[in-house]
């Protein structure tokens, strides 16, 4: 068997929820072979899920090589490492303490073995993040508890895709705590995070990026709120001082509806919905949920487990694949951006 030092970069994929439709884009992702020539996925899991899921899906097309460790990968192969030995039932479209019990244990040993540096992307499969919740899990999400993980307390959730790329000041948190979240503070540790990612992640020396408003038409000038006049408004003229490209506080609807987006390399959104609404309507297909500030590449696809669709052969592969291709190019950036400063 190859080593993980081969060429291909080793992929760990959690499964997520395995009665939502994690299973699914995956298979559907990995029926294409021509993805084997980029990199080498290890999904973390167990044989049997996907052997129901193979039949059930009628995908029987995909080759998968069982492991207990990651230096028995097989490079020709798509791997699954064995995460448990229960013989779980699958109940597409119903979360159970099962399915909820293992999206934790496949995401816990792909976090240990990305830790470690034994694998150099991490793709996340959709999970419940109710179902989840354990005495070892008391996140709101993935991207939280990655965070703890490598022991940064300000994960950047980036959306990317086709049409932009947007991140959220405050991610999963309810509306209400949101205007009481806005600090210069953290407001600059975000940008800070986006703008530095724009020049590692994706290449872009000098990134122009756009600030939203917390509140309609941003502020109004006061009228209708006054983030924007003493908090938001001041830090971008900061930015600005030190010779870096920011606009804003921009009105979020005009900004979406006219195209604004369009002119700028990266988008703050003050909050989840604000800056979601917009990407999913615009860049759904394409789109790729992106952890930045880790110290390794992770990503995901922009969708939950959509139990409705779960095992019916219905859901849509494309975010999926796309936050593999999507993860390797922002390794293959860092690499170059590393190998430029060497």
């Amino acid at each position: 068997m190859s080593t993980v030092t081969a060429e291909k970069p080793l992929v760990a994929i959690s499964i997520g929820d395995f009665n939502g439709v994690g299973p699914e884009v995956i298979l559907k992702t990995f029926s294409d072979a021509r993805i084997l020539k980029l990199c080498t996925p290890v999904i973390y899991a167990n044989f049997k899920i996907f052997a129901r899921y193979k039949k059930l899906l009628t995908h029987e097309e995909v080759s998968f090589h069982s492991i207990k460790s990651i230096e028995e990968v097989s490079h020709r192969k798509v791997n699954i490492k064995v995460c448990w030995e229960n013989d779980y039932e699958i109940n597409p479209g119903t979360p159970t303490a099962e399915s909820g019990k293992c999206a934790f244990i496949s995401l816990e040993e792909a976090t240990k073995d990305a830790l470690k540096g034994k694998v150099q992307l991490l793709v996340t499969a959709p999970l419940d993040k109710k179902n989840i919740q354990n005495d070892n899990f008391n996140f709101p999400g993935h991207t939280e508890y990655l965070a703890a993980q490598f022991s940064n307390t300000e994960p950047l959730m980036l959306m990317t895709g086709e049409s932009m790329r947007i991140c959220m000041v405050t991610a999963h948190v309810p509306l209400k705590d949101v205007s009481a979240m806005i600090t210069p503070e953290l407001l600059n540790k975000k940008i800070n995070i986006l703008h530095q990612s724009l020049k590692k992640d994706f290449g872009i020396k000098k990134p122009k990026i756009a600030v939203l408003g917390l509140n309609p038409h941003a502020g109004e000038k006061g009228l209708l709120g006054g983030e924007e006049q003493t908090i938001i408004a001041p830090l971008i003229k900061e930015w600005k001082e030190k010779g870096h490209l920011l606009e804003g506080p921009f009105s979020a609807d005009g900004f979406f509806a006219a195209g604004t987006y369009r002119h700028f390399d990266g988008v703050v959104a003050m909050y989840h919905d604000q800056g979601l609404i917009g990407f999913k309507t615009i860049d759904f297909q394409s789109g790729v949920n992106f952890t930045a500030g880790l110290p390794i590449v992770r990503t995901s696809p922009d969708h939950g487990t959509a139990y409705d669709l779960a095992g019916k052969n219905l859901a849509d592969e494309s975010s999926f694949r796309q936050a593999v291709y999507t993860g390797l190019e922002i390794l293959k950036s860092r690499t170059e951006n590393l190998t430029q400063k060497a």
